[in-house]
């Protein structure tokens, strides 16, 4: 299907094109905000701003932390996707809700506790007697981030290993294979699209963090940005900073579309897929158990027990009850939205993408990365002189804030939903077509069906990152609105942990809950999907 054709059929489809419009509009209003804000500058001060050597430092900096980082969670993420997915160890369950709880984790809380841990007066010297280096800088950073990161790459990796069709095994063991080229040849190309959506996820995330940075005292191009905006002002040099910032996300956007170039993993032969056969580990379990216990430690043990450390100086009377009941209340008011408002919009954006390739399909979704990569302080101050000079009557209201979520946190969403429509076969709805089923019946009754685990992981990435979202909320949340993640920024960046503890595990416990719900409800999506089969 030629461009011109794809685009007239598309423009017939109110439910694709409502949508896609509200993505692109969204995205490219902060872009062009950058734009604008750059380019006021003369030519000679704009190639002073752009040519310095602090410059080529900050990028040396923004892509070594993204790369170690990236290894960092691949070296944690893959092993612990196997052991939960295709072993016969025991309690699978509890080690998969503990390897995706770090997201109910700020990283600004990550790195508060691996500050307040290490060093001759940190809490373990305290404590234990244990004294550890102080991590800060480089390394300080690339723990913190690899460890409240690692979940987005475990959850696409997971939900890759449960759709491989074992049967591809099987034929590649009849054919003389070993057990190792099975892996490499069959396994792991069925991985690739996980691989890929998860490692894109973390290396935006990383690129646009500076809660951790700032306090780790690593210099990034988002720590930078931040700098400017917060303290001197200087918008036009920020602008460049944040499409420098840009520019490297563009680049690390066209890698991961090439290496996804004429992917296709569905069956294409008759019969249905079923679950892989667990692999017994023998003696390695205890290995096994070993690992995850001692990721789940490290994670979430270590954030959990410093934070409780905390509350322990804080008497029950002194617990702030009713802000603490509002700021739960405003959290979720804002985070339960804009979580379905991203799947919403996700869905149509990741059809395009994979069931009808070219250059603007494409592109779409490109463009829908890139809300994601903008960092969340450009975000919000381009929605904000574009809601006043266009909709004033939204300035500061609760739908802004849950839109400005939506958008910032799609890519969070397209991933895993991406993922699935890769192992979803579009024979499927040629079959319902056949049978008189309208094109978005078709869709609904059976291509749906087979999308419910990455929808339901895509909910589960927008609400875990917008309950800790700070500095959108700051800038568009309404007044008088405090989140849980407002009140722990506050408290914390005065020292006072105390206080900032009962906010914190709020967030945690609440996360947690979400997770074990979403966990849950994936125990039903096998049976679901060989029913819709």
């Amino acid at each position: 299907m030629n461009v011109s054709r794809l685009l007239r059929t598309t423009w017939r489809r109110w439910y694709v094109v409502l949508p896609v419009g509200i993505v692109m509009t969204g995205v490219l209003v902060p872009l062009g905000y950058l734009l604008l804000r750059a380019f006021r500058a003369d030519p000679q001060t704009l190639w002073d701003l752009v040519v310095r050597w602090r410059n080529l430092r900050l990028l040396g900096n923004t892509v070594g932390l993204t790369i170690g980082v990236l290894v960092g969670t691949t070296i944690i993420a893959f092993p612990l996707a196997w052991l939960t997915t295709r072993t016969d160890l025991r309690g699978r369950t509890v080690l998969t809700l503990l390897g995706v709880l770090p997201l109910a984790v700020p990283g600004y809380v990550m790195a508060y506790v691996l500050l307040a841990t290490t060093g001759s007066y940190g809490t373990l010297a305290q404590t234990l007697g244990v004294v550890l280096p102080r991590l800060s800088g480089y390394d300080g950073a690339l723990i913190a981030l690899t460890l409240v990161t690692y979940p987005y790459l475990f959850l696409n990796l997971r939900t890759a290993l449960m759709g491989v069709d074992p049967a591809l095994a099987e034929s590649a063991r009849s054919l003389g294979y070993g057990r190792w080229q099975v892996f490499r040849e069959v396994v792991l190309p069925q991985l690739r699209p996980g691989f890929l959506a998860g490692s894109l996820l973390v290396g935006l995330h990383v690129l646009g963090d500076f809660g951790v940075v700032s306090l780790m005292r690593f210099e990034t191009f988002s720590y930078a940005l931040y700098l400017q905006y917060a303290a001197s002002y200087d918008r036009v040099y920020a602008a460049c900073l944040a499409l420098m910032l840009l520019a490297l996300t563009v680049a690390v956007l066209f890698l991961e579309a090439k290496l996804l170039r004429g992917l296709l993993l569905h069956r294409t032969g008759s019969g249905t897929s079923r679950r892989a056969v667990p692999q017994q580990l023998g003696a390695w379990r205890w290995a096994g158990y070993a690992f995850g216990i001692g990721v789940a430690l490290v994670s979430v043990g270590l954030p959990v027990v410093t934070v409780g450390y905390w509350m322990s100086d804080v008497v029950v009377g002194e617990v702030p009850w009713a802000s603490l009941g509002s700021s739960l209340w405003a959290s979720i008011s804002a985070s339960v939205p804009a979580a379905l408002l991203a799947a919403l919009l996700a869905v149509p954006v990741a059809y395009l993408g994979v069931r009808h390739r070219s250059a603007w399909t494409k592109g779409v979704e490109r463009i829908a990365y890139l809300g994601y990569a903008t960092p969340p302080l450009a975000f919000a101050l381009a929605l904000i002189v574009f809601t006043l000079g266009a909709v004033p009557f939204a300035y500061q209201t609760l739908g802004l804030l849950v839109v400005a979520y939506a958008l910032h946190f799609l890519a969070e969403a397209i991933g895993p939903i991406r993922s699935a429509l890769y192992q979803a076969p579009p024979t499927l709805e040629e079959a319902a077509r056949s049978l008189g089923r309208s094109r978005l019946g078709a869709f609904a009754s059976v291509t749906l069906p087979l999308m419910r685990r990455g929808i339901l992981v895509s909910v589960a990435f927008v609400f875990l990152s917008a309950m800790k979202e700070l500095p959108i909320t700051f800038l568009l949340a309404p007044s008088g609105f405090e989140t849980l993640a407002l009140n722990v920024w506050s408290y914390a960046e005065e020292a006072m942990f105390g206080r900032a503890a009962p906010y914190a595990l709020t967030i945690m416990f609440f996360s947690a809950c979400f997770v074990g719900l979403l966990l849950a409800r994936e125990q039903a999506a096998p049976s679901e999907k060989k029913a819709a089969a």
